[in-house]
């Protein structure tokens, strides 16, 4: 049995208390998460009260099981499953969810990611490649001089937002008001959210989606060349997008496709240069970048959880599930499964071992992997080539959120 401040494990019975509010957890999860790999990495919870995976072939295997799947009530009522009633003070939040991409199962989601992910494929995204680098650089030009830098707020914040806001076709000006309806309506995806948060969610889902219905009346009446009039325009077998469907498609795309990358390019520089690499061995090439880039990105992942629902009875590693019963697997802890990775806590940019697990897997595999991976590929060697001898100026400041991590300061100089 394992014991610590915020964690004990007992393996005979795979029961696990586990405080996820504890700053020496949430600031540095990985101790954690090798612990429960080492003991129990199949293990209930008791706090979040429900089964937790963490091996890499399970978790890998239930992102691909067609008998779990992202939504539960098109099968069966909430009576039937004992669920609650929706709650009317974030009756705006769920009508934003109702048809998000990361909520639905088929063929509702094979319908809109079909629409979708036209945008999304690498070849469709390598020509950002050019433009990435242009904002990076003008980014950079900005503090060059200064000697330091809080990167998060001058560099890591921009560049995701800028890029899905000019794909979707929403004024670039509107970034800073993103961000704060972003930062608003995913503190519903956090552990221990407090009513003040879920108020707050829901005003943010009210006005972005006022916003988004504004933006789509606009492209009717004057298609563009971008991912919004391509949504509104297009037909899958007959069918148009509703606006409710446009509304949420565009809020789910546009708070992934820039929070987890922000937290990402945070990451990965703190791991960059804690690692005592030097910079100019990391970023070679494009071979190089791109091996340093997959290893910072399982070695700390932006979000850590995914969840599934039993649609029928089903048994894995000896755990009986029912019907809807909430199934969870740590994306972040099958990322250091020693069964796959060699010293698994180490940064080691020429692995050449399983794939990360950091974007998922299956249908609901992340849309939006080119794009980030792009975002990192051309950012990060930038950054340092730009500026040589970064270093870490204060202890970088992690979050006090969990099952997203990421940083709230990364203060650099040079």
């Amino acid at each position: 049995m394992t014991m610590s401040s915020f964690l004990s494990i007992d393996a005979a019975t795979r029961r696990v208390s586990l405080d996820s509010h504890n700053p020496a957890f949430y600031s540095d999860p990985n101790a954690a998460y090798a612990a429960l790999q080492a003991e129990c990495p199949t293990f209930y919870w008791e706090q979040r009260k429900r089964w937790f995976f963490t091996g890499y072939d399970h978790v890998n295997a239930l992102l691909r099981d067609r008998r779990f799947g992202r939504q539960i009530l098109h099968i069966a009522t909430r009576e039937e499953l004992g669920h609650p009633a929706p709650l009317p003070h974030v009756e705006n939040f769920d009508r934003a969810e109702l048809h998000s991409l990361l909520e639905l199962e088929p063929p509702e989601h094979t319908r809109l990611r079909t629409l979708v992910n036209r945008a999304f494929v690498s070849r469709q995204i390598e020509r950002l490649t050019p433009e990435i680098a242009v904002l990076a650089n003008e980014l950079i030009d900005r503090f060059e001089n200064e000697g330091e830098v809080e990167l998060l707020s001058a560099f890591a914040d921009i560049i995701p937002v800028t890029m899905i806001a000019r794909m979707i076709g929403i004024p670039e000006e509107m970034g800073p008001q993103l961000l704060k309806w972003s930062h608003a309506y995913v503190r519903m995806y956090m552990f221990g959210r407090t009513r003040e948060e879920e108020d707050a969610a829901d005003l943010a889902a009210k006005e972005f989606a006022d916003y988004v219905k504004s933006v789509i009346r606009e492209r009717r009446a004057k298609p563009c060349d971008d991912l919004l009039t391509h949504m509104i325009t297009t037909e899958h077998k007959g069918q148009y997008l509703t606006d409710d469907e446009l509304v949420s498609t565009a809020i789910v795309l546009l708070n992934a496709g820039h929070e987890a990358t922000v937290h990402q390019i945070g990451n990965s520089v703190r791991v960059i240069l804690e690692s005592g690499y030097a910079a100019d061995e990391l970023f070679k090439d494009e071979a190089t970048t791109a091996r340093t880039v997959e290893e910072t990105l399982r070695l700390c992942a932006p979000v850590h959880i995914f969840d599934r629902w039993a649609l029928e009875d089903a048994e894995i590693d000896g755990v009986s599930f029912k019907r809807g019963d909430k199934v969870a697997m740590i994306l972040a802890a099958a990322n250091l499964d020693p069964r796959k990775f060699s010293d698994p806590l180490t940064f080691k940019p020429d692995r050449n071992e399983a794939p990360n697990l950091s974007f998922g897997a299956g249908i609901h595999f992340c849309i939006g992997a080119p794009l980030a991976r792009l975002e990192l590929n051309v950012a990060l060697p930038l950054l340092f080539k730009r500026l040589p001898g970064l270093r870490l100026a204060l202890p970088p400041q992690v979050k006090d959120v969990y099952h997203f991590h990421g940083l709230d300061r990364l203060d650099l100089a040079w």
